[in-house]
């Protein structure tokens, strides 16, 4: 019994650390008020940023609002069934005709998706993907990241060490960009097995909407931080390192993006999704996540909370998946995974 108290201390200490870095990520995700600040001071982010409410917000939830506040009751006006046209009597001779009626409805509604809906969160897809990059370049040129952050000397000199590393292992010229384009696609592959991940856990009983909330609350986070550390030159390998390290406060960061979508349905959480990104993506432009982690550091005295790892599942199967094709390609993305 006396070996099992301090586990038990050891355990409470870190997961009252874990906590403390939670909502410090929670917090800082919520600092909205920094969207107002770069918006005011770039025109251009203004814009693109009132471009993705326009056609997410006005045009794509709009459009939902009307089918449902407009076009469905006008169709059950049109084309009443039994129950609201006759309350409750049972007519036998129309009850054919209330059938063709409700299914008439039904295929006029499956026409205004195929023929509105569907293209047009095909093209919002597209498009805002395009205008959240062009947000997260004009927002990190409104922060002026081209000055150092304001961290502490040591934590300063491992960061600049770090960056001098990844540069160093690069290559100049056309090989170096090989291996940022072979980064971006590992990039790509990894998050996309991870989103299959995310989709899977909410089939699990019991546990799975709480194990889909955390993986979704860490892959919106990523997502957010992605396009800062893309514009700082991060390497993926630094970046899934930082990330599970700091695995708590990320958690925390990106469980807002999900408590905005997790109750609506499919079509209505990606409208708002498409909303609330982009000022998701600004406040992690403007958080310095590696002064605030370092902040509640010292606090505990330089302990660590320990590395999570977050990828490892995904990690393991792509690798797997691309074992299946030829060795050169797959020693290829051997070597950009990890330089």
């Amino acid at each position: 019994m006396e070996d099992i108290k301090p586990l038990i201390r050891i355990a409470g200490r870190k997961l009252k650390q874990a906590s403390f870095l939670w909502v410090e990520g929670f917090r800082e995700a919520c600092r909205l008020h920094r969207v107002i600040v770069l918006c005011l001071r770039s025109k251009k982010l203004s814009i693109r940023t009132g471009q993705c409410f326009l056609l997410n917000g006005f045009i794509f939830l709009g459009s939902l609002f009307v089918l449902n506040s407009v076009v469905i009751p006008i169709l059950l006006w049109l084309l009443p069934d039994h129950h609201s046209q006759f309350s409750g009597e049972e007519v036998p001779e129309f009850h054919v005709v209330f059938k063709f009626y409700s299914f008439l409805r039904g295929v006029l509604i499956q026409l205004f998706y195929v023929f509105w809906f569907y293209p047009l969160y095909l093209f919002s897809f597209i498009l805002s993907n395009l205008w959240y990059n062009d947000i997260a370049k004009h927002g990190f040129a409104a922060m002026g990241r081209s000055r150092p952050s304001v961290v502490d000397s040591s934590k300063q000199n491992d960061i600049l060490t770090s960056d001098s590393k990844v540069h160093a292992s690069r290559p100049a010229g056309l090989g170096g960009i090989m291996i940022g384009i072979g980064e971006q696609v590992y990039s790509v592959l990894l998050l996309s097995f991870f989103f299959l991940e995310v989709y899977a856990t909410g089939f699990i009983p019991y546990v799975g909407k709480a194990l889909n909330f955390i993986l979704l609350s860490w892959m919106y986070a990523y997502y957010c931080f992605e396009y800062k550390w893309n514009f700082s030159e991060w390497g993926l390998e630094k970046r899934l390192d930082f990330f599970e390290t700091n695995w708590a406060f990320f958690a925390g960061f990106g469980s807002p993006c999900v408590l905005a979508i997790f109750f609506f349905s499919p079509l209505v959480s990606y409208g708002v999704m498409a909303i609330l990104f982009p000022l998701f993506v600004l406040t992690a432009t403007g958080t310095d996540a590696e002064q605030v982690i370092s902040t509640q550091r010292r606090r505990w005295s330089g302990a660590e909370l320990g590395k999570l790892p977050v990828f490892y599942a995904v990690d393991n199967l792509l690798m797997r998946v691309l074992s299946l094709f030829p060795v050169e390609s797959r020693e290829r993305e051997q070597d950009n995974k990890t330089q």
